[in-house]
């Protein structure tokens, strides 16, 4: 507040006290202030600890162990008892010698009972693991005590004997110690007991010399063992190592066994491989009454291998595979034992699938050299009739060693499979009959022709049945009878006319795919025939278009393939037109006749848009027959279009009188008039300028009386430039005599003339516009 003012306004206001006063009145709210902050601090602070002790406390997870206590319990008496075997070991063999006879067994025994009975009391205090590795340590000594006894008292004993007795005992007696009512917790002593008992036997063989033969016998007696172990054993660490014994043993003894079979020189070696192949397979076919489905297919095929090995040590090698067959085919018969588990019966059934399918597999080779063998007779046609239909069929591939019964193998798999009641089935039954039939003339070496009547056979055969699986074959029959027949030119007109009407006669009942062969057929063979007589090129085309006619006239009959047919005419169409390609002329005819097939085509309700390719299939003829006669008039090339379009487009505004000019009438009068002006403008003759100035300006007063935009602005464009063309040499004359300044002078007088009458011209300009937009 101001102090400045007078004494008898400050006597009339309220009393304001002096500076000293209002100071300390400051000064005692600001103390007052502070000890209300203070208090209000305090507040807060006890406020955050009270919340602060409520709120729970953070859980903090510990680190999860990366090895659980148990894991590490095992691990540490896993380590212990291998260090106690170790030192054990190492007493044995080292630190023998510093004792007695009565020392070392009294040392050696009183460890190995302390070690196997020890595990009482740690089992009786739930300590299992402990007694597990004690008990681990106890059977790992028995083996030394049985070291122990070779070395002291039976060192004259053969050592490889001596291990298999040992095993054998140690095995009973593990097996004795993992039975005992108060052991019977220990999971140890019966899988060890299992892995000792695979040893016996194979150390038995070479003790006894058993060679091969034995050791195969062995492999398969002792999986044998284990297989019965898995099935019976319900311990499932018991049965692992069952298991892993039987897979591993039983997959060395069929090895062994089935490399004895194979090497067999005689029928008493392959009459004793044969028997432990029958010990294989039925142990697998007994495991798989209670297994996985694997064992039974691969006990029938070891049935299979068992079967077969003794007729093929004493048979040619040429019969091995149709003997397995034979045994594969045998397994069929198992299958419909109703007294045998559903698994089995099943297994077998797929035993002998496989082996059919391996016999089919052996005689694929076979089957491509028939068929892909004639190819090579394209590179050299009627070069002469072979030998035999094997020499035809090997003209430039090698014949596949041991395959005479080939054919044998794949009738058995055919007949078969048409037996069988499995879908399918019978369409691959037809597939190897006919495959049959195709390789049997070169296997028997028949005489050249009887090749070629069996492949015809095939394809007649095929045609028969309505599949699509025969159609297929008798396609490839053709073509492989097609092929066989290039090598003799009477061979390959005989062939494809027989082709020709055994697809024509099939195209009644499946006109889908026989239809089109038979032209495709048919086409080959107006080719054949054509190269036969000496015909030329153009010549043979005129032949050949006789099977486009047919493709039309069958087309329009047949119209659940009149696609396909029409397609196949068209091609039978297009080679036609390459055989002429050298002579005009003929090439002119072509396409003519091509058109006038077209055109008939296009009178079918549903092949109107035909209709072009026929018009343009008759401006090419045509063109080319005046290019053969060598006219260089562009009227000629381009009137043959220009009317056929003027008609066209006369006959469109008549049913659809919208139809715009230029759309009826634009490209057939462009089609000449751009043409015959471009040539009027390089002739230095007055004839054509002033035909083509007649003309335009006819079309121009036809545009107009009929108020057309497209004749009146072609026409009126053409008479312009044509008038231009003539009118050109004046004006160059004219320009020349004038003046320079003639010119910008005339320029500029346009220009005034243009700006002073601009409004009327824009006038006249709407007015042209409206007047032609008015025309159609």
């Amino acid at each position: 507040m101001s102090y400045g003012v007078t004494g008898t306004t400050l006597h009339t206001m309220t009393h304001i006290p002096s500076p000293a006063e209002e100071l300390r009145f400051l000064d005692a709210e600001l103390r007052q202030l502070d000890a209300r902050r203070s208090q209000l601090l305090a507040r807060r602070g006890w406020l955050v600890a009270t919340l602060e002790a409520a709120r729970p406390a953070p859980a903090f997870a510990p680190p999860r162990p990366e090895a659980s206590p148990p894991r590490v319990q095992n691990v540490l008496l896993l380590l212990g008892g291998t260090l106690l075997t170790i030192a054990a070991m190492a007493f044995t063999l080292v630190g023998w010698g510093h004792l007695g006879i009565a020392g070392r067994s009294a040392v050696l025994g009183a460890i190995t009972v302390a070690a196997l009975a020890a595990p009482l009391p740690l089992l009786a205090r739930g300590l299992r693991s402990t007694a597990e590795a004690v008990a681990g340590l106890g059977l790992a000594l028995t083996v030394l005590d049985a070291y122990a006894l070779h070395e002291v008292a039976l060192g004259e004993v053969d050592g490889v004997g001596y291990t298999a007795v040992a095993a054998a005992v140690l095995a009973v007696l593990w097996t004795a110690y993992g039975l005992l009512p108060r052991t019977a917790q220990l999971r140890l002593p019966l899988p060890a007991a299992l892995a000792a008992a695979q040893l016996p036997l194979l150390w038995w063989v070479p003790a006894a010399d058993g060679g091969p033969y034995g050791l195969a016998a062995a492999l398969l007696v002792t999986a044998g063992f284990d297989t019965a172990v898995a099935l019976r054993v319900p311990a499932r660490s018991v049965r692992i190592v069952a298991a892993v014994g039987a897979y591993g043993l039983g997959a060395g003894g069929v090895l062994t066994a089935g490399g004895l079979s194979w090497t067999a020189t005689g029928p008493s070696a392959a009459a004793r491989a044969a028997a432990l192949l029958l010990l294989a397979a039925l142990i697998a076919l007994t495991a798989a009454r209670r297994t996985a489905a694997v064992a039974a297919p691969l006990g029938g095929l070891l049935l299979v291998a068992a079967l077969g090995g003794i007729p093929r040590a004493v048979l040619p090698e040429v019969w091995t595979v149709p003997v397995h067959l034979a045994c594969g085919v045998a397994l069929l018969a198992a299958v419909r034992v109703q007294r045998l588990p559903e698994p089995v019966r099943r297994g077998l059934g797929q035993a002998s699938a496989a082996v059919q399918a391996l016999a089919v597999l052996w005689a694929a080779p076979l089957v491509a050299v028939t068929l892909l063998g004639p190819l090579a007779w394209i590179d050299r046609p009627w070069s002469g009739a072979p030998s035999d239909i094997r020499a035809a069929v090997t003209a430039q591939v090698p014949w596949p060693a041991q395959s005479e019964t080939a054919p044998l193998v794949l009738a058995a798999v055919a007949a078969v499979l048409a037996l069988s009641a499995r879908p399918g089935a019978r369409t691959a039954a037809l597939v190897l009959g006919g495959a049959t039939a195709l390789v049997l003339p070169p296997v028997l070496q028949l005489p050249y022709e009887a090749g070629l009547l069996a492949a015809l056979t095939v394809v007649a055969l095929a045609l028969v049945p309505a599949a699509p699986t025969a159609t297929c074959l008798a396609v490839a029959a053709s073509l492989h009878a097609a092929s066989l027949a290039l090598a003799a030119q009477s061979a390959t007109l005989t062939v494809l006319t027989a082709l020709t009407l055994l697809f024509a006669a099939a195209s009644r009942r499946r006109a889908l795919v026989a239809a089109p062969a038979a032209l495709a057929w048919a086409t080959a063979l107006a080719c054949a025939i054509g190269a036969a007589a000496g015909w030329a090129p153009q010549h043979t085309a005129l032949l050949v278009l006789t099977v486009p006619v047919a493709a039309a006239l069958l087309a329009s009959r047949a119209a659940e393939a009149a696609l396909p047919v029409e397609v196949t005419g068209a091609a039978a169409g297009l080679l036609a037109i390459a055989l002429t390609i050298a002579d005009p002329p003929s090439l002119a005819l072509v396409l003519a006749l091509c058109a006038v097939i077209t055109a008939a085509t296009a009178l079918r309700p549903d092949r109107r848009r035909v209709g072009y390719a026929s018009a343009a299939l008759f401006v090419l003829a045509a063109w080319v027959r005046l290019a053969a006669w060598e006219v260089d008039a562009p009227e000629a090339y381009t009137l043959p279009v220009t009317i056929p379009a003027l008609l066209v487009g006369a006959l469109r505004r008549r049913r659809e009188p919208g139809t715009s000019s230029w759309t009826a009438y634009g490209p057939g009068l462009a089609a000449t008039l751009l043409p015959s002006l471009v040539a009027a403008w390089a002739d230095p003759h007055w004839t054509r300028p002033l035909l083509l100035g007649l003309a335009a300006l006819s079309l121009t007063l036809l545009g107009g009386g009929h108020q057309l935009q497209a004749p009146l602005l072609l026409g009126g464009a053409t008479l312009l430039l044509d008038a231009l063309h003539e009118l050109a040499p004046y004006l160059i004359q004219v320009a020349g005599a004038l003046p320079r300044w003639a010119a910008p002078a005339l320029a500029g007088l346009l220009l005034l003339a243009l700006g002073a009458t601009y409004e009327q011209r824009i006038r006249d300009v709407r007015r042209v516009q409206g007047i032609l937009g008015r025309m159609t």
